[in-house]
């Protein structure tokens, strides 16, 4: 997981962004610094190092415009999120799970950097309404830009789980039903791994059963669509068969 960036490295990153679309490379510290009036080469220097600890970027510091944005891909328009079975770790934890692929998307729809998604497994989101299978799009997101009924993964002391954040009860109610809700207390000492911006589902046909006959465990396909489709295929036989 990407720690989120403070208020002037996003704008930092927004810029960047934006300036390297209109001009094909990015703009050098000191123009940064034009733009934030930030009169210190040195100052900016210390922001594009601390987004590059992050994660932001990468950097070359020996070259005036040595900085590439991560994950950023002009030629498409999109933006290459990585896709996790789990919310990922927070940076320096002991073990780091490896992105097993990524999608290439819409960067209006990513919003920004450090976007993930997270492939729900389960009924780990069930109870928030998402289904074995769906792709959430995290964002990160500061504190005071959370809002009531948003749905955030949050790294808890043992693990981390998608909640919805209940203002009027301020409380943090888990998408698992085997997990209680919890007091939202300050949602600054929260460790916050970013909100659900969105999510993908494919449409179509359910897995195969198993050997039992039932569907697999965990996953929750729906069926009603299938038994209008039949009834329709049934009906247009018979009327057919009448003309």
């Amino acid at each position: 997981m990407l720690p989120p960036p403070n208020e002037i490295e996003r704008r930092i990153l927004d810029y960047m962004e934006s300036y390297l679309r209109r001009h094909t490379y990015q703009p050098s510290v000191r123009e940064i610094g034009a733009r934030f009036g930030i009169k210190s080469t040195k100052t900016v220097s210390e922001h594009l190092k601390s987004l590059a600890a992050k994660g932001y970027l990468e950097r070359d510091p020996s070259r005036s415009r040595g900085a590439r944005i991560v994950g950023l891909d002009l030629n498409a328009e999109t933006l290459s999120v990585p896709c996790h079975s789990r919310i990922p770790h927070r940076r320096g934890d002991a073990e780091e799970e490896e992105s097993a692929r990524s999608y290439a998307i819409d960067r209006r729809l990513a919003g920004s950097a450090g976007s993930f998604f997270v492939r729900v497994s389960g009924d780990e989101a069930g109870a928030l309404g998402y289904e074995d299978g769906d792709l959430l799009l995290v964002q990160p997101v500061l504190a005071r830009e959370i809002r009531d009924g948003d749905v955030l993964a949050v790294h808890l002391t043992d693990g981390a789980g998608f909640f919805r954040y209940d203002r009027a009860a301020d409380v943090l109610h888990p998408g698992s039903s085997d997990t209680p809700a919890i007091p939202a207390m300050r949602l600054e000492d929260l460790a916050v791994a970013g909100k659900v911006a969105a999510f993908l589902r494919s449409v179509g046909e359910g897995p195969g059963l198993d050997a039992s006959g039932e569907a697999p465990p965990g996953r929750r396909w729906r069926r009603g669509s299938r038994r209008i489709a039949d009834a329709r295929e049934i009906r247009g036989r018979r009327d057919r068969r009448h003309r």
